[in-house]
């Protein structure tokens, strides 16, 4: 097939549609009641590694002795570079009263 006839297929709509479609990841907070225990992670799906956290036969890092956890909170970011940076900027702040504040009012950094 040619090349002009390959872009026939495609409609102008598609096209547009296919640009635009980014992945998103998230930093997400959880915590745990059970443990006062608030955790910071990044992901492409929250609500999948919210299972994993609370699913004790496949969680083998430290939040398991924390089950169940909570959502508190998920920040959207168009990379996982982004993601990946403030995740490591709330996890080096090593403080509780931020990581309050961040589900509050959100993050701003």
């Amino acid at each position: 097939m040619n090349r002009e006839a390959q872009e026939e297929e495609l409609k102008p709509a598609q096209i547009v549609l296919a640009f635009f479609v980014m992945d998103q990841y998230y930093v997400y907070i959880i915590y745990s009641e059970l443990i006062d225990k608030f955790y910071v992670g990044q992901t492409g799906d929250v609500d999948k590694r919210l299972l994993f956290h609370n699913d004790s036969q496949r969680n083998n890092i430290w939040t398991k002795r924390g089950i169940p956890w909570v959502l508190k909170k998920a920040i959207p970011f168009n990379s996982r570079t982004e993601a990946l940076k403030a995740e490591k900027f709330i996890k080096s702040q090593k403080s509780r009263k931020v990581i309050l504040a961040i589900i509050q009012n959100g993050y701003n950094k």
